[in-house]
């Protein structure tokens, strides 16, 4: 077996067609690249019992985001580790090794699902599974570096143009996977039908002569259910909300396509290069700033490049990052109350897909636009414009609440678009930036570094939007909660205002049933949840952008 997978058995043959490698490089990236698409599971893993909506026992939101953001912290861990290891043993060991990680992780979750055991999920998807993404991102990079000298920024955009385009399968996969097993809970009939008791902050009714948890579907609650029913009365924990069945079937599915394409490996011959090719000149080196030395691993670490290139690729991560764990949730709460003959589950499960169709299309469009301009100003533009968009968007979010139009919602989509373009086009460039910088020699293994980058992103994105959005939903409902009639509030929700806090926190008080009983002509805070976020994405684009802006050729006493 250490023979099937060593480096020396995939050294292709003289005429060997360099074309024919990208095909298994982005394979893998579009299988790991799934993860991008992580927003479509939220919906359904907060209504484990609940199904059609929230039940006190469910897990939160914050509960199930951090899954995608300890999966993105592994990635990068494993991907500063799985980089050198990766000059050593090659590819193809590093693929497959990938694909049993990625594909057991979602088997492992999906086990934390059917038992309810958040630390399962945690382990198999975000620490096992993490790890299989940052050894499936590093194993392409730098093959295909070694294969298309002449063109760096176009190679390492072909295969990180997979991993962002693997949301645009995965997103209507999962989306089809979950209503495929999908199973309604019991329906006990309209809020008029049933007698409800509130217990603690939770809703009760009687069925087969027991008192049981129930949850109730008002009609600002139907746009979000994951197959629209009836509004009433539903018994907790029947049916199944089909996401546990969906990781297995994604977990086999994906150790397949995996393995094929990590078989499907080669390197190039020590002393090749393509026919005909002869490297830039030293004109040309000095205005794109592309090193003809290279840089030992451990000595990059000693730049400051390094660290500039490091805050460079934290910064724009952060600032796309957050978005995309929350995408789906964030269109539908921004637009979904204002707009909900447009934007339903269906539109937002699409959205998500398109993210994935720019994001994708944005990672070879500025890489390979990067060989033209060169990446110091690629990245120029990255921040300068993303600044300016991310600033817009709360703008756009107080507009639509207090005057609903379809231009705003144009207006939205196009913006985070074109944020998404630029973030994927960041991740593509940045190994040819480091090629350039510190020379191709050792690229894997300094990208693999510079990947713990993301794993710091993959906290402070989530964090900062999860947590701020969480601060403006307490402060929104204790608003809204200030100006509702105390009784029509008691007959709502079966307790009074000063109960408030533990309403809240068993899911029974939400923005949305509040809206049902505030008084007429109440702006709904719903579109305004992610405004602060979106100012302090914008700062952190300020440093990166500075960053960039002093960065300069890496000393002579730095080279090999």
């Amino acid at each position: 077996m250490s023979k099937l997978l060593s480096k020396d058995r995939i050294i292709a043959r003289p005429g060997f067609n360099r074309w024919l490698v990208p095909p298994a490089s982005i394979a893998i990236h579009l299988c790991i690249g799934s993860v991008y698409a992580w927003s479509i599971f939220n919906p359904a893993l907060i209504r484990v019992f609940g199904v059609v909506t929230p039940a006190a026992d469910d897990w939160s939101l914050s509960n199930v985001v951090w899954i995608f953001t300890v999966a993105i912290v592994f990635l990068g861990l494993a991907a500063a580790f799985a980089g050198k290891w990766l000059e050593d043993v090659g590819p193809r060991t590093v693929g497959v090794v990938a694909a049993i990680c990625w594909g057991g992780g979602f088997l492992i979750g999906g086990l934390g699902i059917a038992l309810h055991q958040l630390w399962l999920i945690y382990l198999g998807y975000g620490v096992i599974g993490g790890c299989g993404l940052g050894l499936g991102y590093v194993s392409p990079v730098s093959t295909l570096i070694r294969w298309f000298p002449d063109r760096r920024g176009m190679a390492t955009g072909m295969a990180i143009m997979g991993f962002g385009g693997g949301a645009m399968i995965a997103a209507p996969l999962k989306d089809w996977l979950i209503k495929i097993f999908y199973s309604a809970p019991e329906y006990l009939g309209t809020l008029a039908e049933v007698n409800l008791i509130t217990e603690a902050g939770r809703r009760f009714a009687q069925f087969a002569g027991q008192l049981r948890e129930v949850t109730v579907i008002g009609p600002n609650d139907v746009a979000n259910m994951i197959i629209p029913g009836p509004e009433g009365v539903y018994l907790v924990n029947t049916g199944t909300v089909g996401v546990a069945q969906a990781f297995v079937v994604l977990g086999v599915i994906y150790f397949l396509v995996m393995m094929i394409a990590a078989f499907s490996y080669r390197l190039p011959a020590p002393g090749w290069k393509p026919e005909g090719w002869s490297p830039p000149d030293d004109a040309q080196r000095a205005k794109k700033m592309i090193s003809s030395h290279d840089v030992d691993i451990d000595e990059a670490l000693k730049t400051p490049q390094f660290y500039q290139l490091w805050i460079v690729l934290c910064f724009n991560v952060t600032a796309g990052i957050g978005v995309l764990s929350v995408a789906r949730t964030m269109m539908t709460e921004i637009f979904g109350t204002t707009l909900p003959e447009l934007v339903d589950g269906a539109f937002a499960a699409t959205y998500v897909v398109m993210i994935s169709v720019f994001n994708m299309l944005g990672r070879f469009f500025w890489a390979s636009t990067s060989d033209y301009i060169g990446r110091r100003t690629t990245y120029w533009i990255f921040f300068a414009l993303g600044i300016a968009l991310y600033v817009s968007i709360p703008y756009t979010a107080y507009q639509v609440s207090v005057s609903p139009a379809v231009l705003w919602l144009i207006y939205f989509y196009a913006v985070t678009m074109i944020i998404f373009t630029m973030y994927g086009g960041g991740f593509a460039t940045i190994p040819a930036y480091l090629a350039d910088i510190f020379g191709t020699r050792y690229v894997g293994g300094i990208h693999g570094r510079l990947l713990t980058a993301w794993s710091t992103a993959g906290v402070l994105g989530p964090l900062a939007i999860t947590s701020l959005r969480d601060s403006a939903s307490a402060s929104a409902i204790n608003d809204l909660a200030a100006t509702v009639d105390p009784v029509a509030f008691q007959a709502a929700f079966g307790a009074g205002v000063s109960q408030l806090q533990t309403l809240v926190e068993q899911n029974t008080v939400t923005i949305a049933n509040l809206m049902e009983i505030a008084p007429v002509g109440t702006i709904n805070p719903t579109s305004s949840l992610y405004n602060t976020t979106m100012y302090l994405m914008a700062a952190l684009l300020a440093i990166a952008l500075l960053s960039n802006a002093f960065m300069r050729p890496v000393d002579a006493k730095h080279h090999l």
